[in-house]
């Protein structure tokens, strides 16, 4: 995989870089500091499958940029990152087809759940927006959240945060394999999330982990 980082501030664009090969040494990162940078590269680099743009870059309008990005490479993904947290600004930005929109202030481990989502196929929706969703409103508070948890299934939880297979979990905990995905596909249910990373995602929002 080939991803495009573009983003003013080196420090930021090689943070990036770092988590991304954390969680695929195989990526291939290419850095760019201003939007004509960004388009010289994704004119030469045709199978760049992702860039991640930072939208507050100076004198940006972020659909029309997002549109020459596509011309440019018709199959690429974009996410976006920002400084603001506005819900209005997430809302209209995700509309345009993203596959995420990250806040710059995002929790480091977050962010690294976050940017796995995305190479995943996945998209990523920032706290704010979930706070705001409806089918997140059913949680009154995470301590009343976290008594309809069963004690194995916050074990398993727990381990699923640690990045531990389904196999080293249920070594861990003297248990089967089989009984290990139950408990997963339980934690999913409850999460309203369809895979491991959204639900480790989710429970760090909650407070649950």
């Amino acid at each position: 995989m080939k991803v495009l980082i573009t983003d003013e501030h080196s420090l930021f664009r090689d943070g990036l870089s770092l988590r991304l090969k954390e969680i695929n040494e195989n990526i291939v990162i290419l850095q760019s500091s201003s939007l004509i940078d960004m388009q010289k590269i994704l004119s030469h680099e045709t199978d760049t499958d992702l860039v991640i743009l930072d939208i507050d870059l100076a004198d940006i309008n972020t659909a029309e940029i997002i549109n020459k990005i596509k011309t440019i490479t018709p199959t690429i993904k974009i996410v976006t990152t920002s400084t603001s947290e506005d819900t209005r600004n997430i809302k209209k930005i995700l509309s345009l087809g993203v596959k995420g929109y990250i806040p710059k202030r995002l929790d480091s481990n977050i962010l690294s759940g976050a940017l796995k989502l995305i190479l995943d196929g996945g998209t990523y929706i920032p706290p704010a927006m979930l706070n705001n969703n409806p089918n997140y409103n059913n949680y009154d508070t995470t301590n009343s959240f976290k008594k309809n948890l069963t004690n194995r299934q916050s074990q398993v939880l727990d381990l699923i945060a640690q990045g531990k297979s389904n196999k080293q979990i249920a070594y861990d905990m003297g248990v089967s394999e089989a009984t290990v995905k139950l408990h997963i596909n339980a934690l999913l249910r409850s999460l309203k999330v369809n895979n491991r990373t959204q639900a480790v995602i989710t429970a760090q929002k909650l407070g649950l982990i």
